[in-house]
């Protein structure tokens, strides 16, 4: 390897040992499985569907229409998620096979479950849903941290055809109201809390905070995690244990039949405006799409043991933990804790016990690893792998050489995915056996998928220009509709251009027709891969009594990838103070959860607006990163003074 060349023009062919036992193994069989997916996505994505069991085959494949949107796959097809995560492998030798190892907080504490125990968990808990009166088309809200109990409440939920809502268990109780309310959910799955580095989180106390104000449900179901104390609502809340336990539920619950578009789940994402917005996606065309990313992306064989280390709480758990993997046959791995506790090799230690091969992670994960030190991973068999992923926001070239040389031990390709919550698998990434790397770039689109990079004006980007990711035509896994907000989804989504899908990333390609990611354009932003608003961290920070204005931005973060820095105005009577400080952190993890909560706050006097009172936001993401040397056009302020005021009292 040429030591003068830059990073991210290196370029790491896959070994001739990966390739020879990969699906694809050359650029020449993905370009001509692409060309195919383009010219005929009836035929390929048809084929493709072939996965997955079908009760009845569908009369048509796909509709795409962007301008309305409307978005329709497998119409007429009828099939059950449930049944194809389960059932179907029990004719098979996959019965005795593990479906998920759980892997608990502290080491030493682990379950695992065959595909046959997890079939009669499902189903049981199933029949659990249908006494209580969830009927098919209901919503049900789960809110749990990583625990096996987690899953079969998902796939109870698909296998009656109720539609799933997970609110990540770090959420506050005021997330998880403004969620159950907005999908008005009849019944709240929960645990009594939860264990993460050895703490315990509360869950059921947070859960009854958010339930004072939550008319539409009827019944919670509580899983004794931790034994800890909690109060039973008579006549709402039962215990987990207890209804699986009862004599009137059987272990086989009828399989739904549900339909292609039926909506499997709703998964609430950040926009860069005010609510939640609630992704709904339906049912056939996510499930082949989440088995097709899955089988081609990871190289997936029976004998893989599959380990993503996402939250079940977010997109990439419900894909490629759940979905994609149990529909395959695989083994999945979950875990409950953090990387670095007890110690900074834990994630090696789970490694080196389950003989993992399929390892997927997000930069953030690898940036504090990094920091750790290599002799953490250097002290475990990691010779296992065969696979490294990375998932959530761009990964900087630096952590992606270090990822490939430490982790990987320079024989294991990375895939860099690119896909969104709204996508619902992977866009762009590379095909591992089939086509060369590049530190820091997703490569290129996956079968069907059709990204452009365009200019403001929409023409098309030149090589190597930036401008704004948009896709052309529907894939099967894309999200149908905001829920309950068909004008919100037609907003965010296409009305910027016209007949395409807007990302809100930005993005180049380069002289090889790569795709290189740069981040959101939308004041959204990504900390430690999770999406959050700029717009509801201001106004957490506003509902303190001695906020009257707020903006927030992100800026560079070494281990996160960004940071929050806020920029506050007190009202009149309030003094800045650290005390001051420390309650609006607090507000902000009252009202979003501790992972929206501000790295640096700035008090000052005012902010960059421009006549017309609009925010610079420019300047303001300038300052928080140091870059004051190149603010840009400042003559439309209302106050240029305002600028130095905000450079000189920076908070480094």
């Amino acid at each position: 390897m040429n030591k003068e060349v830059a990073p991210q023009q290196q370029v790491f062919e896959p070994t001739e040992e990966f390739r020879q036992q990969a699906y694809l193994q050359s650029r020449e069989e993905y370009a001509a499985m692409y060309d195919r997916s383009i010219k005929d996505p009836e035929g390929f994505w048809s084929e493709m569907a072939e996965q997955l069991h079908w009760f009845k085959k569908w009369e048509q494949v796909k509709e795409s229409d962007f301008v309305r949107p409307h978005i329709n796959w497998f119409r007429g097809g009828k099939l059950n998620v449930s049944y194809n995560c389960l059932d179907r492998h029990l004719t098979t030798a996959r019965k005795n096979k593990a479906a998920i190892i759980w892997e608990g907080d502290q080491p030493g504490e682990s379950k695992t479950y065959t595909y046959q125990q997890l079939h009669r968990e499902v189903n049981r808990f199933a029949n659990v849903l249908r006494k209580k009166g969830v009927r098919k088309g209901d919503r049900v809200a789960i809110y749990m941290q990583m625990i096996p109990q987690l899953v079969i409440a998902m796939l109870a939920c698909t296998r009656i055809g109720a539609v799933h809502t997970i609110v990540f268990g770090g959420f506050s109780a005021e997330a998880l109201r403004d969620r159950i309310n907005n999908c008005q959910c009849k019944l709240l799955i929960t645990a009594d809390a939860g264990y993460r580095a050895g703490k315990v989180t509360p869950l059921k106390e947070t859960a009854d905070l958010a339930l004072s104000n939550c008319p539409s449900i009827e019944g919670v179901i509580v899983y004794r995690r931790t034994g800890r104390e909690v109060e039973m609502v008579k006549g709402r809340d039962s215990w987990w244990h207890e209804e699986m336990a009862a004599a009137d539920i059987e272990d086989f619950c009828p399989p739904a039949e549900m339909d292609a578009e039926d909506p499997l789940f709703i998964l609430y994402t950040s926009g860069s405006t005010g609510k939640p917005k609630g992704v709904l996606h339906t049912t056939g065309g996510y499930l082949t799409y989440a088995v097709t990313t899955c089988k081609y992306i990871f190289d997936l064989k029976d004998e893989d043991t599959y380990w993503c280390t996402a939250d079940i709480g977010w997109i990439t758990g419900h894909t490629y933990i759940v979905y994609g993997p149990l529909a395959l046959g695989t083994t999945t791995l979950m875990f409950e804790g953090v990387p670095s506790y007890p110690q900074p090799d834990r994630f090696w230690e789970i490694v080196e016990k389950y003989r993992v091969t399929i390892f997927y992670t997000a930069p953030t994960a690898i940036r504090a690893m990094m920091r750790d030190g290599e002799q953490w991973p250097n002290g475990r068999d990691l010779s296992s792998l065969r696979l490294l992923g990375t998932v959530g926001e761009p990964i900087n070239p630096e952590a992606w050489l270090w990822y490939h040389r430490v982790i990987g031990k320079g024989r294991c390709p990375i895939v860099d995915t690119w896909w969104q919550t709204e996508t619902g698998g992977i866009l762009i990434s590379p095909i591992p056996g089939a086509i060369p790397t590049k530190p820091g770039s997703a490569t290129l689109p996956f079968f069907g998928v059709e990204p452009l990079v365009i200019r403001q004006d929409g023409s098309e980007a030149d090589v190597n220009e930036g401008g704004y990711l948009v896709i052309r035509s529907a894939w099967p896994g894309m999200m149908r509709t905001v829920y309950r907000d068909h004008e919100r989804f037609k907003n965010t989504y296409f009305s910027q251009y016209p007949g395409y899908y807007f990302t809100g990333d930005g993005a180049y390609k380069d002289e090889d027709g790569y795709f290189w990611l740069t981040g959101r354009v939308d004041d959204v932003i990504n900390v430690s891969g999770h999406r959050l608003g700029t717009a509801d961290i201001e106004s957490a920070l506003v509902a303190h009594p001695a906020v009257a204005e707020a903006a927030v931005v992100g800026y560079p973060h070494e281990i996160k990838g960004e940071g929050i820095y806020a920029y506050a105005i007190l009202r009149e009577g309030y003094t800045a103070n650290e005390d001051l400080k420390a309650e609006l952190i607090q507000a902000v993890r009252q009202a979003i959860g501790p992972i929206a909560k501000p790295d640096c706050i700035q008090i000052c006097p005012g902010l960059p607006k421009t006549r017309s009172g609009k925010i610079m936001r420019r300047i303001l993401r300038r300052i928080a990163r140091g870059e004051q040397d190149n603010l840009g056009d400042t003559s439309t302020l209302a106050d240029p003074s305002i600028v130095q005021t905000l450079i000189a009292e920076r908070v480094s």
